[in-house]
């Protein structure tokens, strides 16, 4: 699957600028954090063209898979393995320039790159996580950080 990247950073603010406002009206007035989880997952992938987008939710003591798109995924994760435990330990977004070079990384996919991990908070806990990998290098910066941490606010704010 081929990549869409913009060149300018101000490019990629634009459309993520426009991405949140679709994302606050499509999850106006829907009170299910799947169905949301769903629609997110599949405007962030559709606007960037990402390898892999979706979320995890946190489940007792494990992430379990929750909506994405992309190809098949790890289905659990502990706390702590790989770059979404480390982000849902830590509740704290881990962006990754080479995963190869991340101690614990989980390799799901070989494609797999890059990765950016937002967790989502509710009520001080983090109870889902955003993850969004690519197949290449160097991907994610502090312009997709920013961002994407307030998309994932405006779900946190439905539940």
């Amino acid at each position: 699957m081929a990549e869409h990247f913009e060149i300018a950073a101000g490019g990629k603010a634009e459309k993520y600028a426009l991405l949140l406002k679709q994302v606050e009206a499509v999850v106006d007035g829907e009170p299910d954090m799947i169905a949301n989880m769903a629609n997110v997952a599949a405007m962030i992938h559709e606007t960037f063209g990402f390898w892999w987008t979706g979320f995890y939710r946190v489940v007792a003591d494990e992430l379990v898979l929750g909506p994405f798109q992309g190809p098949l995924a790890c289905s659990r994760i502990k706390r702590g393995r790989g770059v979404c435990g480390t982000a849902w330990a830590e509740a704290q977004t881990q962006v990754v320039p080479d995963v190869d070079r991340f101690p614990g990384h989980i390799a799901c996919s070989s494609a797999s790159r890059s990765e950016i991990v937002v967790p989502m908070m509710v009520d001080g806990e983090v109870a889902a996580v955003l993850d969004i990998d690519s197949s290449r290098l160097n991907t994610f910066d502090e312009v997709d950080r920013l961002w994407l941490e307030r998309i994932v606010a405006v779900l946190a704010a439905v539940v």
